[in-house]
């Protein structure tokens, strides 16, 4: 590992870094930030846990010039949970005092508003928030130097492409692109081509390894019923210092969550249906020492958080990529980690799908789960109906129906609020 303080880095900066404990460079950093510093677009791909985000952040903290009445960089990013992680990491280091203000949906936009009008030269945010920030006339991003794409691939999977090229498209053609993702689908390299000029392409580890090697992959076989039982007998045989279990549906990850406090653990929430300041209070718990985090995919989204041993897949994700973002919540930074997916019979397959795409080996696990049989998910089993969202009677007898509310609403952004219609033929009148 290269220092930091042989990259061409502000010395005030090298030592706001080594006060956070950051003395070497990843390599994915010790690539990229030259590259940065040299004004050049560039493409980063790199595995999750890699050290992505200080890999843009250093060089536009250190390239940001004097205040001025206009941001200077946007970095846009798929989720709450992301953008408040990277202006965080950024703040810690802001030795420039260039001043980083975090926009995102489900917070109050007057109060970002309020922050944005102190001039700060860096913001970061969510597409959906950004959009109407830009039609309320918030926003102003036609100055900036540095575009930053961070988690590409993810927001594509949650349908922000159009949002995005809409934002470019309000940026100056002479900015610094930086556009880093896990992997590198279609849609994400025509992104690159329409609005990136002649960027290097950064390219950390095997092309064809999308997860670390530091993670041991597992899995176990039973019946939907059986899926409480075995994954109270993997956590018992196992004992998981911090895990991530993870859910399909914000319904079974309420009543993975009420089991799981019914047998003693020591365990938070996390899911779209929560509001955003029970979200951040979650978080908090999680780092500071809950022992396990029942989510919905919504954690899988760049959530930085040190010492997760294991991810826990009680549902095996539809989306093979899907399993290669959860699975990076743990081994961060090269540490160690665990995933274990319970597989019921029906989903057989999908291991093998997993397997192909993310290249990896899962190990078949005998677990024995007699101990836990009459365990059971919120007074209901576990079965078929609640997966698919139809005929289960579920928490405080609310019955479930094949209903948008009942998946997980974060993968989409809440922007098309009422006043979003109401501001966009003035805004897009005056971009003409």
């Amino acid at each position: 590992m290269k220092p930091f303080s042989e990259m061409q880095l502000d010395q005030k900066l090298v030592e706001s870094l080594r006060r956070n404990n950051f003395v070497n460079a990843t390599e994915v950093q010790e690539q990229a930030i030259p590259v940065a510093l040299q004004g050049k677009d560039m493409i980063v791909r790199a595995k999750t846990g890699t050290g992505k985000t200080y890999a843009f952040v250093l060089p536009i903290l250190q390239m940001c010039g004097t205040p001025s009445n206009h941001p200077e960089a946007l970095i846009i990013a798929p989720t709450r949970e992301l953008v408040v992680q990277i202006s965080n990491m950024a703040r810690k280091v802001d030795y420039n005092r260039a001043g980083v203000v975090v926009v995102y949906g489900g917070a109050s936009i007057n109060v970002q508003i309020q922050e944005l009008r102190r001039n700060p030269r860096v913001v970061v945010g969510t597409p959906g928030r950004i959009l109407d920030l830009l039609e309320r006339g918030e926003l102003v991003i036609n100055k900036i130097r540095f575009l930053v794409l961070d988690e590409a691939d993810t927001m594509l999977d949650m349908g922000f492409i159009d949002d995005i090229d809409e934002i470019i498209s309000m940026t100056p053609r002479t900015k610094q692109t930086m556009l880093l993702s896990a992997t590198m689908p279609d849609r994400i390299s025509d992104v690159a081509h329409r609005h990136m000029h002649n960027p290097v392409s950064i390219e950390v580890g095997d092309q064809d390894e999308l997860v670390v090697t530091t993670i041991k992959h597992f899995y176990a076989m039973g019946e939907r019923r059986q899926k409480a039982a075995i994954l109270l007998a993997y956590i018992k045989k196992y004992n998981p210092t911090k895990a991530i279990i993870f859910a399909q549906t914000q319904r079974a990850a309420d009543m993975i969550y009420d089991m799981m406090k019914r047998q003693g653990y020591d365990a938070i929430l996390m899911h779209g249906g929560l509001t955003q300041a029970k979200r951040e209070h979650s978080l908090g718990d999680f780092r500071r020492g809950a022992r396990f985090m029942i989510a919905t995919n919504v954690a899988a989204r760049g959530l930085d958080i040190a010492g997760i041993s294991d991810i826990i897949n009680f549902d095996v994700p539809d989306d093979p990529y899907v399993y290669v973002h959860r699975v990076g919540r743990s081994a961060r930074m090269n540490a160690d980690g665990r995933s274990f997916t319970i597989i019921s019979t029906e989903e057989r397959d999908k291991i093998t799908e997993i397997k192909n795409v993310a290249n990896v080996n899962i190990e078949l696990l005998n677990i024995d789960s007699s101990e836990y049989r009459n365990v059971q998910l919120f007074g209901q089993r576990y079965g078929h109906d609640d997966r698919r969202g139809t005929g289960f009677r579920g928490p405080r007898g609310v019955h479930g129906s094949h209903d948008s509310r009942d998946r997980d609403r974060d993968h989409r952004s809440f922007r098309r609020d009422s006043y979003r219609h109401e501001y966009r033929g003035n805004f897009m009148h005056s971009r003409h």
